[in-house]
């Protein structure tokens, strides 16, 4: 046992082994990526570093760093073993569907089956549980009855209160912005996921492109191990949190402010 041991040491110190093994984290067990966008504020800001937890929903394809290119290149597939799935109010991590090789961060709003569209900014969801259940599960939340159907009015923005709406943004008419105020109501296919940003006026997300295949996705937040904002100053506050904690009203209202104070004139989608 302690030959095999000393075998095990020698080749992890090697150079070999060091890249086997840092590939082999990166491919199973978490990968760093940096947020580039403001669409998920206040819950993760611009200059988050993190880490993603990549065995939360199975086993995503592994891709070789930076170049983007899978191990399997004879394969199109961008999973290799199914896990868990995304549940309502996950932020995920996943590869656009339009584009594999860029990474999304979003928040998961409806399940395969759920029924949602979105009226003067609100969302509303119909759960695929039933009327029944939505009472009881979101008795502390505004419902409506349509179609013959109980919707709940911005679910989630209670649990997750870095959702949140841009009173700047109206509707001007302009048809590439007409998917942040009204949409025709949709039911999200089997194996799909509807991701929307905490930003919601400035998010590219499921309104523009559709729901998420299951396959596309990679991961979760785990927690940030960096994190810096526009000025170069280090948001030691941030570092080591999850996503749960940065929640926390302390950490939330700090990154209120941040937002007001740089957004005044942003009127971005991204």
């Amino acid at each position: 046992m302690k030959e095999v041991l000393h075998k095990a040491y020698r080749f992890s110190n090697s150079w070999t082994g060091t890249i086997i093994i840092v590939l082999f984290v990166i491919f199973f067990i978490a990968q760093a990526f940096r947020i580039p966008s403001g669409s998920m504020k206040d819950s993760l800001l611009i200059g988050d570093h993190l880490f993603a937890k990549k065995f939360a929903y199975g086993i995503p394809m592994p891709h070789i760093p930076f170049l983007e290119m899978s191990i399997m290149p004879w394969s199109d597939s961008l999973r290799l073993a199914d896990g868990d799935t995304p549940q309502r109010g996950d932020v995920v991590i996943f590869r656009y569907p339009h584009n594999p090789k860029q990474h999304f961060v979003k928040r998961c709003v409806a399940l395969p089956g759920d029924e949602l569209f979105v009226l003067n900014k609100d969302l509303y969801i119909h759960h695929s549980e039933g009327d029944e259940w939505i009472k009881k599960e979101f008795s502390d939340y505004e419902t409506i009855v349509f179609s013959g159907k109980v919707w709940v009015k911005n679910p989630y923005m209670k649990d997750h209160p870095g959702i949140h709406h841009d009173d700047k943004i109206i509707n001007d008419g302009h048809p590439k912005m007409m998917p942040l105020f009204n949409m025709s109501p949709i039911r999200i296919d089997v194996d799909n996921y509807f991701m929307m940003g905490d930003n919601r006026d400035h998010s590219n997300d499921s309104r523009f492109w559709g729901a998420v295949p299951y396959e596309n996705i990679e991961g979760t937040p785990w927690f940030i191990y960096f994190s810096i904002d526009d000025n170069w100053e280090i948001r030691w506050d941030r570092v080591g949190k999850t996503p749960t904690d940065l929640e926390a009203p302390s950490h939330l209202d700090l990154a209120i402010k941040e937002r007001k104070k740089l957004d005044k004139d942003d009127h971005g989608i991204y």
